[in-house]
Parts: C-alpha cells; sequence; structure tokens
C-alpha cells in the first residue's frame, strides 16, 4: 500500500469514527485548500469552511460505513507535493437506510511537518450518459 494510500486510509477512517481532531488533521489548514465535493454544494474553498462541513457532517444522520478503491487507486509524488485517485465505491447509512455510490476520488496532498495533508479534493459521481451521445471512445474491431 502506497503512502498516500495509507494516509487517505488514515482520512476516512476518521469520517467513519466522526474522529474531528483527526478529520482536521488531514488537511491543508490554510483558507486556499479546495474541495469538490459530490452534494448540492459543490465546492467548499478554505479550511475553516471545510471544517464548518465536516463539524456538521459529523454531528448528522448520515453515516460512513466503508469506501473501498474499485479503480486504483493511483499515486505519485513529486518533492512535497502529491496526487492519489482512481474510482471508489462509497457505503453509507442514513437511519435504517443503507446507500451505495460510485465515486471519483482524487486528492492533491502536500506534505507538512512530515506528514501528507489534502490540498486539494475532488469526489464526484459521473453521469451516465452526460452529453447523450454515449461513450465516444471507439471499441478496436
Amino acid at each position: 500500500m502506497g503512502i498516500l494510500q495509507q494516509r487517505i486510509r488514515k482520512f476516512w477512517n476518521a469520517i467513519s469514527e466522526r474522529d474531528m481532531d483527526e478529520i482536521r488533521n488531514g488537511y491543508c489548514p490554510d483558507e486556499d485548500t479546495y474541495v469538490v465535493l459530490e452534494g448540492p454544494r459543490l465546492a467548499t474553498k478554505g479550511f475553516s469552511m471545510i471544517m464548518k462541513g465536516w463539524g456538521d457532517f459529523v454531528t448528522s444522520s448520515i453515516s460512513l460505513d466503508k469506501i473501498i478503491w474499485t479503480e486504483g487507486p493511483y499515486e505519485e509524488i513529486v518533492g512535497d507535493m502529491g496526487w492519489i485517485g482512481g474510482v471508489t465505491d462509497l457505503y453509507i447509512s442514513i437511519g435504517d437506510k443503507e446507500i451505495m455510490t460510485t465515486f471519483r476520488s482524487s486528492f492533491v496532498m502536500k506534505k507538512i511537518d512530515g506528514d501528507w495533508k489534502i490540498r486539494h479534493e475532488h469526489v464526484s459521481a459521473a453521469h451516465p450518459d452526460p452529453y447523450g451521445v454515449g461513450d465516444w471512445l471507439k471499441k478496436d474491431k
């Protein structure tokens, strides 16, 4: 398991455990940190607003049960920056309702004081046919 995958796993475990200290520790504490998330809000800029969002999440009725990489993860580190990405299945519970959704997930990480922190996060669900023309990738004959 790559070092960035280990760090993201630690972050995801913190979400499951509703551990705000470790969730906070997962991000670059900078007001230019930017996350793109699935939901009506679409994006959040700034460490303080990201923490407000997570604070509201951990007191909500939503429970993160597990996240599984189904493609990847792929990662690369260059100096004190790195990225990790792939496709994930996210399992959540809201009361007695269980939901599984597939997402594209990617993180740009920055090494700060010996630990990798999220500088940019992008999690999004794919639309089945966003342009109404199917997949333009041609299959080889």
